[in-house]
């Protein structure tokens, strides 16, 4: 089955990504739920497998995306539980919204009228649907939402008062709960509570929803929980920074990926290797090659020696510049290396001096040394990467995920 993903291939262990959930949900108080962030394809790991594993669990709400294409195709997948857009979405999209029932995130008064506008039409046609809206609140990320202040009180009455509109959620987003100290994410905290606290005594309505711990705060910030918490990279295996807590909740890596080597040359003293002629041997020299590149969103900047696969549990370092579709490493300490065998962008392997001694490439340590983070370099996986995915041990087929 491997045979035709040998140029390269991500595979992704499913069993981690709900141990990882069920790890998280098990930190929490009982009836708090998780919103599962599947944005951007699942951070790359792929929106649909997952959304589809983790709609069977009785703790998971629901799912959050960024935009309304990524919940239509959620929702043309099967995955029939609540799914919020977490970012502003456009007129176009509210008439199949509102037939699909997928929440908006709302902050601006004209969006209100608009979505109001839709249940309308809908009711004009015999429809009975209305919006269940997410309020967003920018409480210190100045990106989207409304101010916690007279305004925001102004809009969440105008939105309790839209024919149509049936506020289920408020939420806020930490612009730093990813950092040791703590401070901001807790005046945050406060600051959202205090106004959500000012909201539901003002106008007598409970807000079913309510919501601001992302992966960081699940992690270090437990008072934060509230009724739900958004539960993003953690769920795929990655930590939101080298500053959150480890040892409070157990997250296992999810993915690895792996090539084969296309070629392999011995190359003499003088010779350069790649674009640019920027790496040229200073000795003789054996060379492999690896069928990928910055085309597959594998980092340019890994050029130069920065980046490192393994072969035969052994580093090998990338020579000359990452080409767009291929990359050359030095081979010469690895006299056993063959064309056709395996190598290992991401994940981990026995190396040549027994059981005891494994060599490991983690998501962390490859963003570092690329100059990206970790989910910027597994968002920035493309199509031309194929996903296959294992769960009990096996690669499942198409018609299992």
């Amino acid at each position: 089955m491997l045979e035709e993903y040998s140029r390269v291939y991500a595979k992704i262990d499913l069993d981690a990504v709900h141990s990882n959930v069920e790890n998280m949900y098990n930190a929490m108080p009982r009836g708090t739920n998780i919103l599962a962030v599947v944005k951007t394809d699942g951070y790359g790991f792929g929106a649909v497998p997952i959304s589809r594993m983790l709609m069977k669990e009785p703790y998971v709400w629901g799912f959050a995306t960024a935009t309304a294409e990524e919940a239509f195709e959620l929702r043309e997948a099967g995955v029939s539980k609540p799914i919020l857009v977490l970012g502003y979405t456009f007129p176009y999209a509210y008439d199949r919204m509102l037939k699909e029932n997928i929440r908006p995130a709302v902050f601006r008064y004209d969006m209100l009228k608009q979505l109001s506008e839709r249940v309308k039409k809908r009711r004009n046609l015999g429809g009975n649907e209305v919006f269940h809206v997410h309020i967003a609140v920018d409480c210190g990320m100045s990106r989207i939402g409304v101010r916690p202040d007279a305004d925001g009180m102004n809009f969440f009455k105008t939105a309790l008062e839209t024919e149509g509109i049936e506020v289920e959620g408020i939420f806020t987003h930490f612009a730093r709960a990813d950092e040791a100290d703590l401070t901001n994410a807790h005046d945050s905290h406060k600051i959202f509570s205090r106004f959500v606290n000012d909201l539901e005594a003002e106008t007598g309505y409970h807000i079913p929803l309510k919501h601001c711990s992302n992966s960081a705060s699940i992690i270090d910030m437990p008072e934060a929980h509230m009724d739900m918490v958004r539960c993003g990279v953690t769920m795929y295996g990655m930590w939101p920074s080298d500053e959150v807590s480890r040892d409070k909740i157990k997250i296992s890596p999810v993915m690895s990926i792996y090539s084969h080597i296309s070629f392999i040359k011995d190359i003499s003293e003088g010779t350069p290797v790649s674009y640019g002629g920027t790496f040229v041997a200073d000795k003789r020299m054996r060379v492999a090659t690896i069928p990928v590149g910055y085309g597959d969103g594998y980092p340019r900047s890994l050029s130069g020696g920065r980046g490192y696969v393994l072969i035969h549990g052994e580093k090998a370092r990338i020579l000359g510049r990452v080409c767009m579709d291929q990359f050359m490493v030095d081979v010469s300490h690895i006299p056993n290396a063959m064309e056709g065998d395996e190598v290992i962008l991401i994940g981990e392997a026995e190396g040549e001096f027994g059981d005891d001694f494994v060599e490991k490439i983690t998501v962390e340590e490859l963003g570092d040394l690329s100059g990206r983070f970790n989910y910027e370099f597994t968002c920035n996986l493309n199509h031309r990467v194929p996903r296959l995915y294992e769960r009990d041990g096996r690669i499942l087929k198409d018609s299992e995920i």
